[in-house]
């Protein structure tokens, strides 16, 4: 995240040759520290123009979990402000009964300087990113089972899959996420899932997000199921974990992966209770 002077001086008792070197000389480092003086200058106010900007953006905080699948920390440079208010509650939610009297793990949802991370505008555009370096039956059988997952979830959100990434609200590519070290070790660990986000300003001002997920190529079959199932959660607004293996969003991938829990929904149904600014208008 010098000081300078010289005095110029020609000693006249010399020949003029060796006066105009010294002073050549001289006048030379001076210019040299000069220029380097005013380096330094441009250098400072360029290191507090970055810090100004730094500390004006938006921290989207992540979950305090061990997951090798946990959202992780995602700067935005966004310095405005917007009005923390909820949404209407989706009708999908508004219809949801749990027959089994579950409970929640919404206070393990982080919320983040700009709310819960819920969405306003139905349906949710998911763009899928056709696999890349596999076969036509490989390709086809990892798109089928993000798909279903993205299906799952459409029961309690409206989601819609989108055939453009510049329309996507949510997109989803099959790539290796970057090793992570964790609090308590420096050594890096692989991921078989990472998922980001970042704020953006629409044209009639209002404040929106879109997420990316990377799913590892290394997950297939109900492992690669189970970690979008997972993703998706934090991408419809569960910004945190369960502690229960029961759950889609417990904090650890398990052998026999569990299908969205009544638990999972009611905590997404406590989320969209909540304040936010996403969806609304923003200041400057």
């Amino acid at each position: 995240m010098e000081r300078w002077g010289d005095k110029i001086s020609c000693n006249f008792t010399r020949s003029s040759r060796d006066c105009i070197f010294r002073t050549t000389t001289i006048i030379t480092l001076v210019w040299q520290r000069l220029i380097a003086a005013l380096a330094l200058a441009i250098g400072t106010a360029l290191l507090i123009i970055l810090t100004s900007v730094q500390s004006s953006a938006i921290l989207a905080a992540s979950p305090s979990s061990s997951s090798l699948r946990r959202p992780t920390v995602h700067f935005v440079n966004a310095p405005l402000t917007s009005p923390l208010k909820p949404h209407p509650l989706p009708p999908t939610l508004t219809k949801w009964q749990d027959s089994t009297n579950s409970s929640d793990y919404f206070s393990q949802v982080t919320p983040t300087q700009v709310g819960y991370l819920v969405w306003s505008q139905f349906p949710v555009r998911v763009y899928i990113e056709s696999p890349q370096a596999v076969n036509s039956k490989q390709a086809e059988q990892w798109l089928n089972t993000v798909l279903q997952a993205v299906q799952e979830w459409s029961v309690y959100l409206p989601l819609a899959i989108v055939e453009q990434p510049k329309d996507a609200d949510i997109t989803i590519v099959r790539k290796t996420p970057p090793l992570q070290t964790s609090p308590n070790s420096k050594i890096p660990r692989a991921r078989s899932a990472q998922t980001t986000y970042e704020l953006y300003v629409s044209k009639n001002n209002l404040l929106f997000h879109r997420f990316t997920i990377l799913l590892s190529p290394s997950q297939t079959g109900q492992y690669l199921l189970a970690a979008t199932r997972h993703e998706l959660g934090h991408t419809l607004g569960i910004w945190g974990h369960s502690s229960l293996p029961t759950d889609a969003l417990y904090f650890s991938q398990v052998r026999n992966s569990p299908p969205i829990s009544p638990r999972d929904v009611n905590t997404l149904k406590r989320v969209y209770e909540q304040p936010t600014s996403l969806g609304w208008s923003v200041s400057y």
